[in-house]
């Protein structure tokens, strides 16, 4: 049987070569891409696909989710199981200071009444939140949304639940300056409270503060708790400050004696700015005028 002359079944037929192809299918994505970039013809079609597909991709995704959203959900389930047993502990320490503090007072306010003194201290106080660092690169101080008008005046205390961080320096009509302790310009009179040794906290940066004007055989060792002495008429008297870390009697005649502040002082946000309700009277040389 001749094949001469005989066609090929369609089914083998060949088309254009392989390049023409591709290059008639690189063609037309290049029209299409540029027409759609040009008259957004196919945005309907996109926007009707993202439709149609939205439930296989939130199908799809579900299980991530779950995964996530669970993992998530016990995690902070068990921060907040710490937290709120940290806060019971917290709040039952300050249930018990509370209770011996006002058993305290009572009985300072007995033995008062019986010798017939006056109380030593009124203080006064005002809530305030810090804004922001003053803008002064060599200082260390911060700007509180109290000023004059609330009361705040310049010389008063500035404390956090830990302690003192702070002194106010200057005053506006609607803010007010404080200087940290840690500033290398700021002071604060200070007493041991386990010895009742007295001497002067400064400043040295590095978020560390130094008792000076202490002799080296004072009664003063590391893990001593120094609150304010109230001695200057202007600080209120009993406020945690610091506690000693280190103390160097090899110095001189005056022990080293470095300390680390209590308070948070450079995270605070809430803060209290405390003061005397009335002043000492001055000495009586001031008072006559000589």
């Amino acid at each position: 049987m001749s094949l001469v002359g005989h066609q090929p079944p369609p089914i083998f037929k060949r088309g254009p070569a392989a390049p023409a192809r591709l290059f008639g299918f690189v063609a037309i994505c290049l029209v299409l891409l540029v027409a759609d970039l040009r008259f957004r013809y196919l945005e309907v079609l996109r926007n009707g696909l993202s439709v149609v597909t939205y439930p296989l991709q939130m199908a799809a995704s579900a299980p991530a989710d779950v995964a996530r959203n669970a993992s998530r959900y016990f995690g902070t389930l068990i921060d907040v199981q710490r937290e709120n047993a940290e806060l019971r502990r917290i709040q039952l320490d300050a249930g018990e200071r509370l209770l011996r503090f006002d058993l305290l007072e009572r009985e300072n306010a007995e033995l008062r009444g019986l010798l017939e003194m006056s109380q030593r201290v009124q203080t006064r106080s005002i809530a305030a939140d810090i804004l922001y660092n003053a803008p002064d690169p060599f200082a260390r101080k911060v700007i509180l949304d109290r000023g004059a008008q609330q009361g705040v005046e310049a010389g008063l205390i500035v404390v956090d639940a830990r302690g003192v961080i702070g002194q106010v320096t200057r005053v506006h009509p609607v803010q007010s300056e404080v200087t940290l302790l840690t500033d290398r310009n700021q002071s604060v009179p200070v007493s041991v409270v386990r010895s009742g040794v007295r001497g002067v906290l400064y400043g040295i940066g590095r978020s560390m503060l130094e008792m000076r004007h202490v002799l080296a055989d004072v009664d003063v060792q590391p893990g001593d708790l120094l609150v304010t002495s109230g001695l200057d008429g202007v600080f209120v008297p009993g406020l945690p400050v610091a506690r000693i870390t280190r103390v160097d009697r090899d110095a001189g005649a005056f022990a080293r004696i470095d300390s680390e502040p209590l308070a948070a002082i450079e995270r605070s946000v809430q803060v209290l700015v405390v003061g005397r309700a009335s002043y000492p009277p001055p000495p009586p040389d001031a008072a006559g005028g000589r």
